[in-house]
């Protein structure tokens, strides 16, 4: 998880890009905080941003925020179920009623960055706490290798892991998850791909580490992922931040994060006077 806070009440609007993980955005403002748009629609304060969101914009003048990552594994226990939200962005009050006000307002209230995570990780266990798993084992297992594997490895080969036909794992993980084996691992892949564009590597070499087939493929995922072309978000800034909001987690950071709530927390003051705080959370 990571804390953000903007020191001057500057407008901003931000384009948020798709990421292997269910996001939950927790609007600490006391303000008008962040209006998130999305296919038409318009949302304001705390929400629940799924898998694959679409074209989705954050703007406003945000005070600070709360960002939490968890792998549709863990979101599937801490939300009751990914599939609901799968390329949708939900609004944390409809989901979760009174607690999320509840929790909104002991974070408003808490004096440090570290108070703030230690009642994150609080509350996201005790919605965990006596839940029965709702995703299977080997599910959650096919998820898990996508993500060690890069996005790389063959459906066939996940299969083969699992002890189940293809086709069988195909229907589980999408009914479970929201999104078919396939379609996770070009997600996967994409995210590799543009943070090592973001590291400043030439797109041909990006091309090649990442496992497509050639610089036209890179482009044209990319494309499809954001809209734009990989000159361009390798300049966008929801990546230039990545790396201090989130140590560990990108594929250019060898350090090791803890699989659910880990990592100890982090704090970085940028040029700009932008506050981040960074604790790992079940994403990656």
């Amino acid at each position: 998880m990571a804390g953000f806070g903007q020191r001057v009440p500057t407008f901003v609007d931000i384009a948020m890009v798709a990421h292997p993980s269910v996001a939950l955005l927790v609007d600490l403002s006391e303000g008008e905080g962040l209006v998130y748009g999305t296919a038409g629609r318009h949302g304001r304060g705390s929400v629940i941003v799924g898998l694959l969101p679409g074209d989705l914009r954050a703007s406003g003048r945000v005070g600070e925020c709360l960002q939490i990552r968890l792998d549709p594994v863990a979101a599937a226990a801490v939300l009751g179920s990914s599939t609901e939200f799968c390329g949708t962005v939900e609004s944390l009050r409809d989901v979760w009623g009174h607690d999320a006000e509840r929790a909104e307002d002991r974070l408003r209230a808490a004096a440090s960055w570290d108070e703030r995570f230690a009642i994150a990780v609080e509350f996201l266990g005790r919605r965990m706490t006596d839940r029965r798993p709702s995703v299977d084992a080997e599910v959650a297992h096919t998820w898990r290798r996508t993500l060690t594997s890069r996005g790389r490895m063959r459906v066939d080969g996940l299969a083969d892991e699992a002890g189940w036909s293809r086709k069988r794992l195909s229907a589980r993980f999408r009914s479970q998850l929201g999104i078919t084996p396939k379609r996770a691992a070009r997600l996967v892949r994409f995210d590799h791909a543009a943070h090592l564009l973001a590291a400043g590597f030439a797109p041909a070499s990006v091309a090649s580490a990442s496992g497509y087939v050639d610089q036209s493929h890179l482009h044209h995922e990319v494309k499809a992922f954001t809209g734009l072309t990989p000159t361009a978000v390798a300049a966008a800034p929801w990546l230039a931040i990545d790396d201090v909001a989130w140590p560990g987690s990108s594929p250019t950071n060898q350090r090791s994060t803890a699989a659910l709530y880990g990592c100890g927390p982090e704090r970085r003051v940028s040029e700009a006077g932008t506050e981040r705080g960074g604790r790992g959370a079940g994403a990656r």
